[in-house]
């Protein structure tokens, strides 16, 4: 059993900008990233991106800024904005949500990107940088990752990343008028090394092709780490 007497409550998430080699994740500040939230992810072109989240899809930018301001508010989400470094375009967004830092741990969710940040290296950085921000620089315990049970993109992506599924929560929610079985996955603080250790190689320049394709799997790399 793991000794926790010396174990002291730790800080929030999502206070600072976390960058790496493809993207960059800012916390938000509407006034400078309001409309390239919206270009990025609102109106009906990208409405598909919300359908198994308990947001959107935004018709206009001042309803995305009070939807997500609301679940800032009453929610307590830690919400980054993600910038492809390249050109600077906001490409996404992600949120720390059921934050519990007397107990070291949080959960990544609303995670929604654009078509310019999905099956990319970027959008991996930008989970990778996540959760070292919580286990190397806040010492977290727990990483959760939770998402409709009939979401299997998303399913997929927690096992890709090394999620560990713990099981469904059959008829959890009620959600924009249909029923919700809620997949629960997480990574705790003993497993992360090795996981970082694989996205850590897996996102090295030197795993990919002068087209940016990938020679190896992350899932290869996970499986020698």
């Amino acid at each position: 059993m793991t000794d926790l007497t010396s174990w002291s409550p730790r800080a929030l998430p999502g206070n600072k900008v976390l960058e790496g080699r493809r993207v960059r994740l800012e916390p938000l500040v509407w006034s400078a990233h309001r409309q390239g939230l919206f270009s990025a992810l609102g109106g009906a072109a990208h409405a598909a991106i919300w359908r198994y989240m308990a947001i959107g899809p935004f018709a206009s930018a001042d309803i995305m800024e009070r939807t997500v301001s609301e679940a800032i508010t009453e929610g307590g989400w830690r919400t980054l904005v993600i910038r492809r470094l390249s050109d600077g375009k906001i490409v996404g967004m992600a949120s720390y949500m059921r934050n519990r830092p007397d107990h070291g741990s949080t959960e990544v969710g609303s995670i929604a990107y654009s078509p310019l940040l999905q099956n990319s290296a970027g959008g991996t950085e930008a989970m990778a940088l996540m959760a070292s921000h919580v286990f190397d620089d806040l010492r977290y315990r727990r990483y959760e990752w939770k998402c409709d049970a009939a979401n299997a993109a998303s399913r997929s992506a927690a096992e890709r990343l090394g999620f560990t599924f713990e099981g469904i929560f059959r008829q959890d929610l009620v959600m924009k008028g249909r029923n919700r079985d809620t997949a629960w996955f997480s990574i705790i603080d003993s497993e992360w090394p090795a996981h970082r250790a694989a996205l850590t190689s897996w996102l090295d320049p030197k795993n990919f092709d002068e087209d940016g394709k990938q020679l190896r799997r992350l899932q290869d790399f996970r499986k020698t780490a």
